[in-house]
């Protein structure tokens, strides 16, 4: 592994880890201050994971990248989303559609 691909790796544990001490910042604001979430890492890990030629499904994914199956997560640390943050959302889709 060459020396920039430890640094990546390293970086990448930093995020999850920082990720795992901030369960209290919620994966809609998350997208909507930075267009990523967890999912969306979960995502990526699978991408990367196919183009290594290593099987690994979304699920299996997302329990790395939360460190304990999703719906546990999602039981103890998704809290609703409010008003505001899903007219945020909508309106960063309804931008989106209009730029394709």
């Amino acid at each position: 592994m060459s020396d920039t691909t430890q640094i990546e790796a390293a970086v990448f544990r930093k995020l999850l880890a920082h990720l795992d001490q901030h369960k209290e910042v919620q994966n809609i604001e998350l997208m909507n201050l930075a267009d990523f979430c967890r999912n969306c890492l979960a995502k990526w890990y699978v991408a990367s994971a196919a183009d290594q030629g290593v099987e690994l499904d979304y699920e299996q994914a997302r329990e790395i990248i939360y460190g304990m199956p999703y719906n546990e997560w999602k039981s103890h640390y998704q809290t609703e989303a409010t008003p505001a943050q899903l007219a945020i959302m909508q309106a960063k889709q309804d931008a989106k559609k209009s730029v394709d």
